[in-house]
């Protein structure tokens, strides 16, 4: 079963402490904290899933060569200039490299 955060509500609106919830997907949410009796709303955070490609395997399945022979363009990101260099593809029709606030 899945488990889902709540925090509760205090009387003059605040978020108070936060619990974990195990329950089933489809049943009601919580009204109420089953120890102090107050109000709680839902906190929705990001799922931490192990996938496939996670980590290393990340990096092998995105490495430019193999995108480039996939078929793909890889851009990267110049950090000091927010300009955008081509690092893997072939199509002549894609630009070196562009700024998406200044153009090509």
């Amino acid at each position: 079963m899945p488990t889902y955060l709540y925090c509760e509500v205090l009387e003059d609106g605040s978020d108070g402490e936060t619990i974990e919830v195990t329950r089933h997907a489809d049943d009601p949410d919580p009204e109420a904290n089953p120890e102090t009796g107050r109000r709680l709303r839902r906190v929705y955070v990001a799922p931490n899933l192990a996938l496939r490609y996670s980590g290393p395997a990340q990096k092998t399945s995105l490495a430019n060569e193999r995108l480039e022979k996939l078929g793909f363009t890889k851009y990267e990101k110049d950090k000091l200039t927010g300009t955008y260099h081509k690092v893997a593809g072939k199509d002549a029709r894609a630009p070196q490299s562009f700024n998406p606030r200044g153009g090509i």
